[in-house]
């Protein structure tokens, strides 16, 4: 009867288990549609600065503007030092979504690292934050709390700092890192050069009258429009892993789920095999007792 006691509360433990895990998922399905709702509003936004960063690159190829040029749009063919952002979750049980960022950095600290270069990392989540901490690595900035909750304001104060230090000359090229979500079931690892940026990657587009401006007054609008848009990649970013982190925080749940329902039936078919047993034992017992009678 012992055994048949330890069964049964195994089974009970799977049970709450199963209970847990399905909760995760209703909640972490609920979240991502809300999360979805922001994306959506956020990409007509990112369209809107797209059209500006096209015609701000227009702009530069028909008036060749120079100062915003050499801040802003200059390759340099080898960086000496290279400013790796990374987003990662706050929270784990969500399948290998953290795991696939921190492979993706770690390449790229080899890539850059055989180049000669200099890698600083700048860390968003708890989750990669503890694992370059226990791995030895240096955080040149961390912040914990924002992909959990991206907040504009919050975002570009995180990027602002990378971008001053890049026009100070402190920094060669700005890399951000992150996995996106694609749809409910898939997510898809993300890298964007922030910095600097590639005006091949803009449509050819006409410049409107808004562009054409007195040099002076020209270089300081385009700034500002400038560091909006790297400012809103930043708080996208932010938006689309959080909404691939409550995909893969949904599938592993529900994986979860699955795994713990043939579980059950498993220990639950042990549990009554083990009962058959227990009362064929007992039978045969009673049996020989009155065969010995006789």
């Amino acid at each position: 009867m012992a055994n048949l006691k330890e069964i049964k509360r195994k089974i009970n433990s799977v049970k709450n288990t199963q209970k847990t895990t399905r909760a995760m998922k209703l909640v972490s399905t609920a979240k991502l549609r809300r999360t979805e709702e922001l994306a959506k509003r956020s990409r007509a936004y990112e369209a809107a600065i797209n059209q500006t960063m096209s015609e701000i690159a227009s702009s530069i190829r028909k008036y060749k503007v120079g100062g915003i040029r050499g801040r802003y749009f200059e390759e340099r063919p080898t960086p000496e030092v290279v400013d790796i952002i990374f987003i990662t979750a706050d929270k784990g049980l969500c399948g290998g979504f953290n795991f696939q960022t921190i492979k993706r950095v770690r390449q790229l600290i080899a890539q850059y690292e055989e180049l000669g270069s200099k890698v600083r990392l700048k860390a968003v989540g708890k989750k990669g934050i503890e694992y370059f901490r226990f791995q030895g690595y240096p955080l040149e900035q961390e912040v914990v709390g924002l992909s959990s909750a991206p907040d504009y304001q919050k975002a570009a104060q995180f990027i602002d700092e990378t971008v001053q230090e890049f026009l100070e000359g402190k920094s060669d090229k700005v890399i951000l890192v992150h996995n996106g979500y694609k749809n409910m079931i898939t997510q898809e690892m993300k890298q964007v050069d922030l910095l600097p940026i590639d005006i091949g990657s803009f449509q050819e587009v006409e410049v409107t009258s808004m562009m054409e401006l007195e040099p002076d007054e020209g270089e300081r609008v385009l700034e500002s429009l400038i560091n909006k848009y790297i400012e809103f990649n930043m708080y996208y970013a932010l938006i689309d892993s959080l909404a691939a982190e409550h995909s893969a925080r949904m599938q592993a749940m529900d994986a979860a789920t699955k795994n713990a329902k043939e579980m059950v039936e498993k220990l639950t078919i042990s549990y009554n095999k083990a009962r058959q047993e227990s009362i064929t034992t007992e039978l045969i017992e009673i049996i020989s007792g009155m065969e010995a009678m006789k």
